[in-house]
């Protein structure tokens, strides 16, 4: 669900100024995991602008406040989460912790890094949500510890109907602050595609698995 429909467009634009959000329609990226995209996605780059990352910040202090206001911690995935985790968490003066995609093989071999504890409530802030899969991974780690998983928040989705039923069947919400269709229309009004680019565009949205074939 998009948190707030204005700001989705404006923070969609703002990934693709600094380059956060690249379209290469007819120049395909290959990701890691072998899927080809039109689109590839980093939004650690906005850790290098100041006045995107305190947008973005200040855009979920103000969705945690308004439904979430009673949180116990906030908590980042690793590694692209941590840092926005650790500016919402500053911003509303909560502890903070992050979930390792693994546990450690050294030292205590934590997986769960900082303050949550068994029965505290948390919200997960997240950079991107392609399949989910990563997400859901944090979930159940937290779950498995007794913590309650209140939400996951997102700078961006794919919107794909496997990360959808993920979350469904985990029964945990997501919320973003813009996603993939909102993403297109934004750069076709501002000339980052063509109208031809849109036909594919689209194809590969309905069949990312499989795509260009």
């Amino acid at each position: 669900m998009i948190i707030d429909s204005p700001f989705s467009e404006e923070i969609a634009l703002d990934l693709l100024r600094i380059n956060a959000v690249i379209l290469r329609p007819n120049d395909p990226f290959t990701w890691a995991s072998g899927w080809n995209s039109p689109i590839y996605c980093d939004n650690r780059l906005t850790m290098r602008y100041p006045k995107i990352r305190k947008k973005i910040a200040k855009r979920f202090v103000s969705f945690i406040n308004k439904e979430h206001a009673d949180i116990d911690v906030i908590t980042g995935t690793a590694t692209a989460g941590i840092p926005h985790a650790a500016w919402v968490a500053e911003n509303i003066n909560k502890p903070m912790s992050y979930v390792r995609a693994k546990a450690k093989a050294y030292g205590l071999g934590n997986q769960i890094e900082g303050g949550i504890q068994k029965g505290e409530s948390t919200v997960i802030i997240e950079d991107l949500i392609s399949t989910g899969g990563s997400a859901i991974s944090v979930v159940e780690a937290l779950k498995f510890i007794g913590a309650d998983v209140r939400a996951v928040l997102s700078i961006f989705t794919y919107g794909f109907d496997k990360a959808i039923q993920r979350f469904e069947d985990a029964d945990i919400p997501i919320y973003t602050l813009t996603d993939y269709a909102t993403l297109i229309r934004v750069a076709s009004n501002n000339g980052y595609v063509s109208e031809q680019d849109l036909q594919t565009l689209a194809e590969w949205r309905e069949q990312p698995e499989t795509w260009p074939n």
